[in-house]
């Protein structure tokens, strides 16, 4: 259940105005701690859902035409990084390996979508907004800084709590309460 409630929480961090909290949402956090905690067989579940929010979102949102092709990088993600989350964490769950997810999600998210921006440029009868070269692969990179900062910290947040919380009250459920005389 509690998969599936950071689904939705991460639905609603990406249908809610963020307000300058650019790209601050649980989207990466919750597909990896889906991916770990859930059956393989499932995984359609989250992947659905934030395809149509992401459907929503470009149509009666932001009021543009919706191009499957656009897409589709970021569903494959989204199926990814579920799959690496159940890959790192459904086994065995560790501080580093958590870690490790937290990273691996937002910087794999990073590096294919904005190398995507800068490639769909190249060649394109409309002009791009970074060079075909590596200084604006560069720009690119550098001007998603600031997104790449939130996903990351929203990231970490989340599955640092969504897998640190259940073993913080296990600990303690292990140890006796201290009496004072």
């Amino acid at each position: 259940m509690p998969a599936i409630l950071l689904i939705v929480l991460a639905i609603l961090t990406r249908i809610m105005p963020h307000h300058g909290w650019m790209n601050f949402t649980v989207v990466g956090g919750a597909l990896i701690f889906f991916g770990a905690r859930r059956p393989l067989r499932m995984l359609w579940i989250p992947v659905l859902a934030l395809m149509v929010t992401d459907f929503y979102l470009t149509t009666m949102v932001y009021g543009y035409s919706f191009h499957l092709s656009g897409y589709l990088l970021t569903w494959i993600w989204y199926a990814g990084v579920a799959l690496m989350g159940r890959g790192l964490l459904s086994n065995k769950t560790t501080a580093t390996r958590v870690l490790a997810a937290g990273l691996l999600g937002p910087t794999s998210f990073f590096l294919i979508s904005n190398f995507a921006v800068w490639a769909g440029g190249i060649g394109s009868p409309i002009s791009s907004m970074y060079p075909a070269n590596f200084a604006g692969l560069m720009s690119c990179y550098a001007a998603a800084i600031p997104f790449y900062q939130n996903d990351l910290c929203s990231t970490l947040l989340v599955v640092c709590a969504a897998f640190g919380l259940p073993a913080l009250v296990r600990s303690m459920r292990k140890q006796p309460l201290a009496t004072s005389l």
